[in-house]
């Protein structure tokens, strides 16, 4: 028997209905379960119709008093009215609470984060000493197992990559993909005669499919990373359990504290992608293609040229 609005928590209301749904609908189900049952767990025992726009708003100010960016604030509001819109939709409340509140102003012209010159050179090189550790690390617990007579690891010197994570970041960096479209990536995605590969609708933010073409850098980082994984049928990168990634923070953050690179994120190897294009002349309508955005609006955000590249443009009028 359907109970009525006065008697559903907001916590009843998630895991009798609205977890269901995100699961069948939501690419990023458990994302979005994590957030409402964290974010919002101020309200977890608030029936539906206590949600009131007044005690939200005291909500998302203290947010940003703890010291939560007004964007963070903004993104856990819009879980919570999403929420409460489907339960509109279903007839388990009779109005929308949220309908008149608006998203709390944010800085438009925030700046976009993409690496230097010198900071792409750091991750390189930070890339190349984490392989060749490895390597030497391999090395030495086997000759330890040699002398014991102990089965040996796989040798790490007879492959082109120690791991995921150097093939990830060159990959990333060479196409623009965001953080889940590398790890939902497939092998039937990459297609090596015609050199690209196809984020497929389900994978993608937009649901919409995109081919991005395969520079010679990205087509030899999958070609030799294929060879390396050749028993593999399914997903480009695994896990130890060979299953899809669902996180690599970890190695991610060392990585960059060897390189001394600070503020930097995973989606910021994607803006700059997008500013390496724009500064090789790449027109606004490719770039939005490729990035798979639906408008100009969004891809515009992406494409900063860098300080050193304006005051070249700037040099030429000296002719």
């Amino acid at each position: 028997m359907r109970k009525n609005k006065q008697s559903y928590t907001f916590k009843e209301f998630l895991e009798e209905h609205y977890f269901t749904w995100v699961d069948a609908n939501h690419k990023s189900a458990k994302e979005t379960k994590r957030k409402l049952s964290i974010d919002c767990i101020t309200f977890a025992n608030k029936k539906l119709d206590e949600i009131t726009p007044h005690i939200v708003e005291k909500w998302r100010l203290a947010k940003i008093a703890k010291g939560n960016s007004p964007q963070t604030a903004n993104r856990c509001f819009a879980y919570l009215r999403a929420a409460l819109t489907k339960a509109e939709e279903w007839g388990i409340i009779e109005e929308h609470p949220f309908r008149k509140m608006k998203l709390i102003k944010t800085d438009k012209n925030n700046i976009v984060r993409y690496l230097s010159t010198d900071e792409e050179i750091r991750l390189r090189a930070s890339l190349e000493h984490r392989e060749s550790t490895k390597r030497q690390g391999r090395a030495s617990a086997n000759h330890w197992r040699k002398q014991r007579h102990k089965p040996l690891y796989d040798d790490l010197g007879q492959v082109a990559y120690v791991d995921y994570l150097k093939p990830m970041v060159l990959l990333s960096m060479n196409t623009g993909l965001r953080r889940g479209e590398i790890f939902s990536l497939r092998w039937n995605n990459v297609d090596f005669e015609q050199r690209q590969l196809t984020v497929a609708a389900t994978d993608a933010k937009s649901r919409k499919s995109r081919h991005i073409p395969l520079n010679k850098e990205a087509f030899f980082v999958l070609s030799k990373w294929r060879i390396q994984c050749k028993n593999s049928q399914s997903y480009v990168f695994t896990n130890k359990l060979g299953k899809r990634f669902t996180d690599i923070r970890k190695s991610w953050c060392l990585l960059l504290k060897q390189a001394e690179i600070t503020e930097f994120r995973w989606h910021d190897l994607r803006h700059h992608f997008a500013s390496r294009l724009s500064i090789a002349g790449a027109d606004l309508n490719t770039i939005r293609s490729i990035l798979g955005h639906s408008s100009y609006e969004m891809t515009l955000k992406y494409v900063h040229l860098s300080e050193d590249h304006k005051a070249e443009a700037v040099a030429m009028l000296n002719k």
